[in-house]
Formats: C-alpha cells, sequence, structure tokens
C-alpha cells in the first residue's frame, strides 16, 4: 500500500474519533480498500503524471439548515432542496385556509425568502408589451412591496419562455441579485436600490437560446458566481460553458473559469458548495458539454470533471458520502439509452494550484441506473435516499447506497424542470401539467397525500421558509402556509478566516477589462494560500507590465500605459486592442485580460494593420477580424474586393450562419451608427446584413427585400418594403432617440452606395420602452451558410 495513503487516512481516522479496539474491524476493513484502490489512475492522470497535490480527506460535514430558517437560494440553505421546516400543510386546497394568496406573475422562476420578505423573478405581459422582473414582497400578504423591470433585447428566446430562473439573497447584507434572460446581472440592496450591473451579454458575448433557460446566481462569501455558455476573445473565444465569479459589493470580475469542452447544449444547473478537509472550497454542477465539473470556489481553478452525456446537463447534483450523483436526459457515451443516473466517486487526489484537471471516466463510477432520465429537475437527498421525477412523470425513490429503485409512483403524464422539494418529512412534487403533489415515504411505497391543480404548467421548484410553501406556475405564484408573521431578516456574520502560509499565486480584481479610451481602471491584488484564501490585498513591492502568454495565438498588448500601483491609463487616442497584464511580486504572479474600447468617434476601414497571411476554406487569403470584437474571430474575415479591404461572414460553419459582434463599450449611448454594406444571393436564397446600435439591430432583409429593425423577433420588430440588389454595395445608416419619458424612436436610412443620402429616414420605429444603452456592433445572417455579407467602412459618431 501507499505509504502516503496510509499515513492520509490514518489521520482521518484520529481527527474524527479516539479509536479503540472496538474500533479495530472498521479500521482494517478501511486501510484494505484503500489499498485496493491506491494504484488506480486517471485518464487524465496517466497522460500527465497525476496530480501532485496532497491527499483529499473526507469533506467536512455540510450543516443542516435550522428549522424555519431563511431561504436564500434558488435549491435551499444547502443546495441540496431540503428543508427543515416544520408546520407546512399535509394539503394544498385552493379553497381552504391553507392558501394565503396568489399574485398574477408569469414565468418559472423559484421564490427565495429573507425573514419576511420574498424575492421572485417572473414576467408580465405579452408580445410586445412582455418584461421580465424582479419583485420583492411581503411574505405574509402578497403585497408588492417594489419590483424592477426589464425588457428583452437582441436574445434568441421564442414564444414567452422568460422568467425560468431564481433570484439568490445574501446571507450577510440581505441584498438581492439575480440574472435576466438576456444576461444583465443586477445587484440590488433589500430596498431595492441598485448596487452594480453587468451586462454579460455585451461584456463577455454571453450566448442565449431560444430555450430562454437562464436558472440564477448564487452568493459564496463575498462571490457572486454564475455559468453561462460565452464565445468572447482571444483564448476564451471559443464557445464554452464558463464559470464567472464577482464581487458581490462592486460587481467586479474575480474570476472566470472554463472547465469543459465544446457544448452540445445550454445549461442552468444550479451550484453545491463542499467544504474539503485539505482547507478548499469547492462548488459541483453540471454543465452545456454534458460533463459534471468540480471548480475551486475561491480562484475557479478546474479540479476535475467527468463526461455522462452527449448533450448538456441541466439537472443539479446531489452529495452523498464520497459520491457525486447526478443524472440526465440526454443521449449516453457508451449506450442507445437515453437518460441515466451516476454516482461518480471523488478522487483521492486534486491538482495543486495550476496544474490541469482529471479527467474522470467509467472506473470512477460507484453504481448507475439506467432507468432514469431526467433533462432538468433535479433530484433531492434524504437519509440515504434520492428521490427524482423522471420525463414520463414518474416519482422515483432510489436507495443512494447502490443506485437502485425503491419504489415509484406515477404523478402526471410527464415532467419538465421542475425539482422536488423535501419539507416537513414530505415531499412537494409540481409537475408538468399544472399539478402539485405532496407525497409521503412509507418505506417501501410513496403515498400522495393530496393533488392540486394549479392554473398553468409548472416549470419551477418549490420553495419553503417559516411555515411557507412558495409554488410558481406558468401564469400565477402560490403561497400555503403559516400565518404566523416571520422574524426580521438577521444577517449572519462575514467569515473572518484568512490565508495561512505562504502564498502560491496572486488574484487580480478586475480579472477582465474593458476600458474605454481617456478612461482608467484600477487593479487590486491579492495574495493567496494553497487553499485559494486571501492571505492580505498587496499595494506595495509588486512589478506591473503588458504581457503577452507564451500561448497566445495574436501576439499583442493593449495600448494603455500600467502603472507601478495598478493603475491602467488609456489615453483619449489609445486604439482598439487587447492583451494580458502580469504582476509579480518577485515570487509569484497574476495576471488579468482586458480590451482598451475607443470611445467617440470609432472608425474603421480594414485598410491599416490587417496583413492578409491567413487562406481560406475557399482558397480566399484573409486576416482575421480585430482582436477585441467579442466572438468575431471565427465569424468574420478580412479579405480583399476591388483593391480594398472589407469584412465578410464565414460559411465554413452552419452554427456560425448567424453572428452578431460588438464593437464597443457597453455603456455607449446616444451614437449613430453606419457602414457599407452588401448582401450575396440569388433568386431562392439571400443574406441579411445590419448594424446593431444600442441594443438594436438594423438590417437589410435580403430573402424578403426590407428594411427592419429589431430587438427579439418575437418582442419588438417593425419593418419596411425596400428594394436590395444583391452584389450591390448600400450605404446604411442608424440612430436612437430617447425622449424623458423613457420612450424612444429607432431610425435608420439606407441607399446605393454612390448616390446622394436621403433626406428622410428611410423607417422610424417607436418603442415604449426603449433601450437606453447598449454596445454597438455588425450582424450578418446567412441562412445554411450559403451566401456571404460583406461590410465595410464602419463608423460610430455621437448624435451631438
Amino acid at each position: 500500500m501507499d505509504k502516503f495513503v496510509l499515513k492520509g487516512y490514518l489521520i482521518i481516522m484520529t481527527m474524527h474519533f479516539r479509536p479503540t479496539l472496538k474500533h479495530f474491524p472498521v479500521i482494517c476493513l478501511i486501510l484494505f480498500l484503500i489499498g485496493a484502490n491506491s494504484g488506480c489512475v486517471t485518464s487524465e492522470e496517466k497522460e500527465t503524471g497525476g496530480p501532485t497535490g496532497v491527499l483529499v480527506m473526507p469533506p467536512v460535514p455540510t450543516k443542516e439548515p435550522i428549522v424555519n430558517s431563511d431561504w436564500l437560494y434558488w435549491r435551499g440553505p444547502i443546495g441540496s432542496g431540503v428543508s427543515r421546516q416544520t408546520g407546512l400543510p399535509d394539503a394544498l386546497d385552493l379553497n381552504d385556509s391553507s392558501l394565503l394568496w396568489t399574485h398574477e406573475i408569469q414565468g418559472g422562476g423559484v421564490p427565495v425568502a429573507a425573514g419576511g420578505r420574498l424575492y421572485h423573478f417572473g414576467y408580465y405581459g405579452v408580445t410586445g408589451d412582455l418584461q421580465e422582473a424582479l419583485i420583492c414582497m411581503d411574505a405574509l400578504s402578497g403585497k408588492v412591496l417594489w419590483e424592477r423591470r426589464y425588457s428583452d433585447f437582441l436574445s434568441d428566446i421564442v414564444y414567452n419562455r422568460y422568467g425560468v430562473g431564481a433570484p439568490c439573497v445574501d446571507g450577510e447584507s440581505g441584498n438581492v441579485y439575480f440574472q435576466t434572460s438576456t444576461g444583465l446581472l443586477l445587484g440590488f440592496d433589500k430596498d431595492g436600490k441598485s448596487l452594480w450591473e453587468r451586462s454579460l451579454m455585451e461584456e463577455f458575448s454571453r450566448l442565449t437560446f431560444p430555450n430562454g433557460r437562464t436558472g440564477g446566481p448564487c452568493v459564496d462569501g463575498d462571490l457572486i458566481i454564475i455559468h453561462a455558455i460565452t464565445a468572447n476573445w482571444g483564448s476564451n473565444g471559443p464557445a464554452r460553458d464558463r464559470f464567472y465569479a464577482f464581487d458581490k459589493h462592486t460587481g467586479d470580475l474575480v474570476w472566470f473559469s472554463t472547465p469543459g469542452i465544446t457544448p452540445k447544449d445550454s445549461s442552468f444547473a444550479p451550484l453545491i458548495f463542499e467544504d474539503l478537509s485539505d482547507g478548499r472550497r469547492v462548488f459541483y454542477s453540471g454543465t452545456g458539454c454534458g460533463n459534471v465539473v468540480c471548480i475551486d470556489a475561491r480562484t475557479g481553478q478546474p479540479l476535475w470533471r467527468f463526461q455522462m452525456s452527449h448533450g448538456g446537463v441541466n439537472s443539479g447534483v446531489i452529495l452523498h458520502d464520497d459520491v457525486v450523483v447526478a443524472v440526465h436526459g440526454k443521449e449516453n457515451l457508451d449506450a442507445t439509452e437515453i437518460g441515466r443516473m451516476v454516482a461518480i466517486k471523488k478522487p483521492l487526489q486534486l491538482p495543486d494550484p495550476g496544474e490541469p484537471a482529471l479527467v474522470l471516466g467509467k472506473e470512477d463510477e460507484k453504481w448507475r441506473n439506467n432507468e432514469l432520465e431526467a433533462f432538468t429537475s433535479t433530484p433531492v437527498y434524504r437519509e440515504n435516499r434520492i428521490y427524482c421525477t423522471s420525463k414520463t412523470g414518474v416519482l422515483l425513490c432510489l436507495d443512494a447506497a447502490a443506485g437502485d429503485i425503491i419504489w415509484r409512483v406515477k404523478l402526471s403524464p410527464d415532467q419538465v424542470h421542475a425539482s422536488p422539494l423535501w419539507a416537513d418529512g414530505k415531499l412537494y412534487v409540481p409537475m408538468f401539467d399544472g399539478k402539485c403533489f405532496v407525497v409521503k415515504d412509507k418505506g417501501d411505497f410513496g403515498e400522495i397525500l393530496d393533488e392540486v391543480q394549479l392554473d398553468g404548467a409548472c416549470l419551477a421548484a418549490p420553495s419553503a421558509s417559516h411555515g411557507r410553501l412558495f409554488v410558481q406556475s406558468k401564469k400565477r405564484l402560490y403561497c400555503f402556509g403559516s400565518k404566523t408573521p416571520a422574524p426580521d431578516f438577521s444577517a449572519t456574520a462575514a467569515s473572518q478566516a484568512k490565508g495561512t502560509g505562504g502564498p502560491v499565486a496572486l488574484q487580480v480584481v478586475p480579472a477582465e477589462f474593458a476600458v474605454k479610451s481617456g478612461t482608467s481602471q484600477k487593479f487590486k491584488v491579492f495574495s493567496l494560500d494553497k487553499t485559494g484564501r486571501r492571505i492580505a490585498q498587496l499595494s506595495e513591492g509588486l512589478t506591473w507590465e503588458k504581457w503577452i502568454p507564451p500561448t497566445a495565438k495574436v501576439k499583442v498588448k493593449v495600448d494603455a500605459e500600467i502603472s507601478s500601483d495598478g493603475v491602467l491609463v488609456a489615453s483619449s487616442d489609445a486604439k482598439l486592442s487587447a492583451g494580458a497584464l502580469r504582476v509579480t511580486d518577485g515570487k509569484v504572479f497574476g495576471v488579468a485580460r482586458g480590451r482598451i474600447l475607443q470611445d467617440l468617434p470609432y472608425v474603421e476601414n480594414f485598410e491599416d494593420s490587417f496583413v492578409l497571411s491567413q487562406t481560406s476554406s475557399d482558397d480566399i487569403p484573409f486576416s482575421y477580424p480585430p482582436l477585441p470584437w467579442l466572438g468575431a474571430r471565427m465569424r468574420w474575415q478580412i479579405q480583399e474586393s476591388d483593391g480594398n479591404k472589407i469584412a465578410g461572414n464565414t460559411l465554413d460553419k452552419v452554427l456560425f450562419q448567424r453572428a452578431m459582434n460588438f464593437v464597443g463599450h457597453k455603456d455607449m449611448s446616444n451614437y449613430t451608427v453606419e457602414a457599407d454594406v452588401m448582401t450575396d444571393g440569388n433568386r431562392r436564397i439571400k443574406s441579411t446584413v445590419g448594424l446593431v446600435n444600442q441594443r438594436y439591430i438594423v438590417a437589410l432583409v435580403g430573402n424578403w427585400q426590407k428594411l427592419e429593425v429589431f430587438s427579439n423577433y418575437d418582442r419588438f420588430k417593425i419593418s419596411v418594403p425596400f428594394s436590395i440588389k444583391t452584389n450591390t454595395w448600400y450605404h446604411l445608416k442608424t440612430r436612437v432617440d430617447i425622449a424623458t419619458d423613457g420612450s424612444g424612436v429607432i431610425r435608420a436610412k439606407a441607399w446605393e452606395k454612390g448616390s446622394d443620402e436621403p433626406d428622410a429616414w428611410t423607417i422610424e420605429a417607436p418603442h415604449a420602452n426603449a433601450h437606453k444603452q447598449g454596445s454597438p456592433g455588425i450582424y450578418a445572417l446567412s441562412p445554411q451558410s450559403l451566401k456571404k455579407v460583406y461590410i465595410d467602412n464602419i463608423s460610430v459618431t455621437s448624435n451631438n
């Protein structure tokens, strides 16, 4: 047996109890089993030599939530869907005193509660009037105390698939955070005062999908953590399911993490956290690339991943002893069956900081059950049993130790997103057909205590707080239970634990920046110990430099200067650029990356600094587009046409037949965008080319011969007929004017290049809830990747 393994596990045993003679057989059995498995390595270890990190001891037991505690996160106090609430109703009757109130709001959101306040994510209205909302309510009466509403912009969401997620509440301050379906990440105090705002779409190229699944952020210490599919720039340009951690006080990005591979699907799986006995804090989640991942919560370092499906893993995982249990509803990697539940053994050793993540395989499974097919419903773990709803509308109870099904009960024809809640010795189970069941585990069978038909389908998990149960259907929010007022919210003390020992790395905040010309950015630097804890904030003895990472494909630096005290200054004439910064204390270092974005005016004619040294798949010499353009590297090429350099979209992948790429800062407003544009096509199929102005797309639609303004196709779209000849250059110009009442008019005109500009606008599109800011950008649509679009002479200027 490995002496290191033996020593580690002897330490484990003596930490948790004082051995006596009666414990001798148990100790021998454990050591025998350790010896039998000590020679196992993962596939990643075989390639890299394995991690050199210390042996990971069993996790520190997670504290059970106190009775009648607050429900601050999507999946409850410890992220497991379990509540210690008591006195919850056995029956949910819409006509008796168990129903306290309802509120007419649509969606599939999970309410969260802090003291006597309830915070909820949903939406109001239909079509053009639809707006998502964060609402704060009195949990006892259902009275709305305040709300904040947001219109869709530039998303791919169809029908009314909004409000599928949850806000979260910070237990230290009572502040609330949530993410809209379009990727606005927002922080508020308990009274609705805005703390900060990030636009994930315009800052990190967060992608949206027709399903609208959003999920929600979570608070961990001083961090707000989310994950989404992004296609950013540079090394983060390829689309991946990434995790981002923001400082909860300021909104600054602390770290980002790319733990998986190319995604096949989006994922909104919740996070669940665990403290390891080596001092590290980690979380687990499913990803859009079909993996279950383990990530260091303090640094974002990927520690291991286990691929279990071809599609996304949308259900949250659960923790049980030494395994992580996950379920999916997509195609398996090694079988024709759809769906599976797997218990993944946690690795005994984890990578040290800077080492590659482990890739676990089938040999790391403890058990699997192929009868489970759950696409987005998250299981619940309680007292060695797992409860899960399947795609076919069945509630199943499984033995957590072996994965065997103990009992099953048919509840409804099918199930989609909603997850069970375990509380007060019962399971509360909403279903897709709008029924909500109360089920009791009777040992070898499940007994239905009650069922109620709600108004609209149920997509969300229930939540419970202070004796009350909250359930959202597609049409309204329901509150059942206690009429006793909840105590005032009681803040938890902030953790005072600091790092110990010598630093192993420096953490630079913000980890990614976007600085406009004529402005500056001040950085903070923290030393980290081997567990990712911050030892101290550093201000002296640091050396800064503009840095080119050895792995960078584009060897460039930001057009700005970094001072010795960590202030990056972009002069008023700084050019569009991107790159990295490196800081060191002489022993360890940290890195930040970012972009310098030109303030108005911004002009790009592609003539300078573009060397056509690449060759496309159709043998055309080209150069990649400007590095700071978000997500543009694989979607656009700079090529020559009639002696000029122009930008054309790529046709290599059908996945890229639609391209929308931002070229400026998210806070820009009151500007005019114009460019020369050209479509290609024939009488059967033509391309579409356009510009993005303040979260609106203005496009020449070749197939339909019209000039169109839209923000989301189902929400806001206005067009006028316009004759478009393929392979003919037009000049397209647009501006957005905002009135004092918040309404606006999007104006655009187009004319054949070389002719006189018309005096009148070709289209004027009024919008009652106008977008007041947003990055400029470019847009292309090549149906089935058959016909290209071309853009030249881009200009963004102030309206004043």
